[in-house]
């Protein structure tokens, strides 16, 4: 008992601390990343000493970072990471083999072993993953060219932890060691080939069979057990888990199941993300901040001027703009996570180097955050009075291709999505029907799995950026549900919706739905108009009787909405509009009947 005691006390210290100091820092315009830092530094064992055991927390939190790249490698699809090859092993292997040489030139020259020096360099050459994708996110960069740049750099840096770890045992190796080196790098290969063979085979199939269940907490469990085992096996062979995860989003990219994959996968990634920020917070060590504070200012200094730079001469090497360039050394000129993994994995080193070097490196994490407010407050618009455009300039963005989101892909939303294919238009459709997914996308339309009545699960699909949504689903109430909560959370979307009957239509008209159709209306008005022409009714007669028919229907349907919560006075209405449905049908037939007469 005063284990799971001390585990829920540590679990109310963590999620107060979040819940009073990120409204703060984001209330003062520096961002959640702050406040989650400063938070981890108040209750560390450095300062209030409230929790102590930073190191543990930090291994478990890293996990947020591992779901990160996950939820990242959905966005990149095996093509889209092929078109980025040239930025991540062009620019992040330039980024990485240049600041760790002149890190190592540095070292040396201040006396440090030479392994000692190639640790320390390697380590520092790393930038957070954590960190500048929080950033870019927050501040909506991930687009920008100073965004893709950063990533592919990140991404980079994921894939150069490998042969970091693998080098640390090399540096001290005796002779009967190179025989254990090289079963590493044997199973290390094997994982990977592992993973994207079974990832590209296994998983589709997997993921359909837990869909039928129709568990949504079955589904969540499966998609963190694949996101948990995947690192969990890059682990056990010494490799990065957060390139296995990364692997293991790109092969699912494609998949349709992905919008539901990052709904049910994104919480999990909120809060693990938070928690390691707060345990980097907890790893700043005040005293030994306080007893050598010139010498590890002037480190944290070091390390962000000289990355900085470095990064600067890459992009400007890579032709990126000015103002992007700047922009895109900020976002990476601090150290990262994988840093601290490599300084403690480093037994050879001093102790009191390892802490210095883990302290700076927490130092500049949090000083990333602060230096792109300055560039956001004081240094682009600097750059937009230079060119003489007189306002902020804001970072070029890419055009989103999909702008209309259809919700239901059974016999009615079929339609719809074939007439807008056609048109050029190629809308993200989600469905809730693993068996219906699987059936249409042999026909080549892409749809996606999950519960569209889900905001979260609208937000993933891009529901912030499109500009209509269609409700095709095959369920009044779920229409219904949908529509209520778009109009609330999403008012920008211009809803079209599919009704069934009248009453439907008032429904959907009390929750803003202002364009809709019943769903056998025209086909039952289709219908008639051939019953007519086969009573020997003029084909011209019998498509102008279907258009009156439709033109006094939905003008009458407008008059009925009024009255309809009123029963009495909606049936005297409806009975007053068949009425004049029916005078108005006599009255052209009298008028027809008189001019065959005349023309006799």
């Amino acid at each position: 008992m005063p284990e799971s005691n001390n585990f829920l006390l540590e679990a109310v210290i963590f999620l107060g601390a979040a819940v009073i100091c990120v409204p703060l820092a984001k209330r003062m315009g520096v961002g959640s990343v702050i406040g989650y830092l400063a938070a981890g530094v108040i209750i560390g064992p450095y300062a209030l000493q409230w929790i102590d055991d930073a190191e543990s927390i930090l291994h478990f939190a890293e996990f947020g970072v591992v779901l990160l790249l996950f939820l990242i490698g959905l966005e990149l699809n095996p093509a889209k990471l092929w078109e980025l090859r040239q930025p991540i092993f062009g620019m992040g292997a330039l980024q990485v083999v240049v600041t760790t040489a002149i890190f190592f030139a540095i070292a040396s020259v201040l006396g440090l072993a030479w392994p000692s020096a190639l640790i320390a360099s390697m380590a520092l050459s790393l930038s957070s993953t954590a960190i500048a994708l929080q950033s870019m996110t927050e501040k909506n960069l991930l687009n920008t060219p100073a965004g893709k740049a950063g990533f592919s750099v990140l991404l980079f840096q994921d894939i150069a932890v490998i042969p970091m770890i693998a080098v640390l045992p090399l540096l001290g190796m005796q002779g009967d060691q190179h025989s254990t080196y090289w079963l590493a790098v044997i199973k290390a290969v094997a994982v990977i080939a592992m993973i994207i063979v079974g990832g590209h085979y296994l998983l589709r199939p997997l993921f359909r069979i837990v869909a039928q269940t129709g568990s949504r907490e079955v589904f969540t469990a499966f998609s963190l057990f694949i996101v948990i085992g995947t690192a969990v096996l890059m682990h056990s062979v010494g490799l990065s888990m957060a390139l296995g995860t990364f692997l293991a989003g790109v092969l699912l990219a494609d998949s349709e199941y992905l919008h539901q994959l990052e709904t049910d996968v994104e919480p999990f990634k909120g809060l693990l993300l938070g928690l390691f920020f707060i345990s980097v917070g907890m790893s700043v060590n005040l005293s030994l901040l306080v007893n050598s504070p010139w010498i590890v200012a002037a480190l944290t200094v070091a390390l962000v001027v000289v990355k900085f730079f470095t990064l600067w001469f890459i992009g400007r090497l890579n032709r990126l703009e000015q103002n992007q360039d700047l922009l895109f050394s900020l976002l990476l000129a601090q150290g990262g996570e994988f840093a601290f993994v490599l300084l403690s994995a480093a037994s050879g080193m001093p102790e009191v180097l390892t802490k210095t070097l883990i302290l700076v490196v927490a130092l500049s994490m949090i000083a990333t955050p602060l230096l792109l407010l300055v560039y956001m407050c004081w240094i682009e618009p600097l750059f937009a009075r230079i060119r003489g455009r007189g306002e902020r300039a804001m970072p070029v963005m890419e055009q989103q291709n999909n702008k209309v989101i259809i919700a239901g892909f059974g016999r009615f939303g079929q339609i719809v999505a074939r007439l807008l294919h056609v048109n050029g238009i190629y809308p993200t459709i989600i469905d809730h029907s693993p068996d219906h997914i699987e059936r249409v996308g042999r026909f080549g339309f892409k749809v996606y799995y999950g519960d569209a009545t889900r905001i979260d699960l609208l937000e993933t699909a891009g529901a912030k950026e499109a500009s209509l949504l269609v409700l095709a689903m095959d369920d009044r109430l779920q229409i219904n549900t949908t529509a209520e909560a778009v109009k609330e959370h999403f008012p920008q979307l211009t809803v079209l919706a599919r009704a069934w009957d009248m009453v439907h239509v008032y429904e959907l008209l009390d929750r803003g739905v202002k364009v809709f159709r019943r769903e056998t209306f025209e086909s039952a008005l289709s219908l008639g108009e051939d019953a007519l022409i086969a009573l020997h009714t003029p084909a011209y007669q019998a498509k102008l009787a279907a258009n009156k028919f439709r033109t006094h229907d939905f003008a009458s349907l407008y008059r009925l909405y009024e009255v309809h919560k009123d029963e009495e006075k909606l049936i005297s209405t409806a009975q007053e509009a068949r009425e004049e449905l029916e005078k108005l049908f006599k009255a052209d037939q009298n008028a027809r009947q008189k001019r065959h007469v005349s023309w006799g």
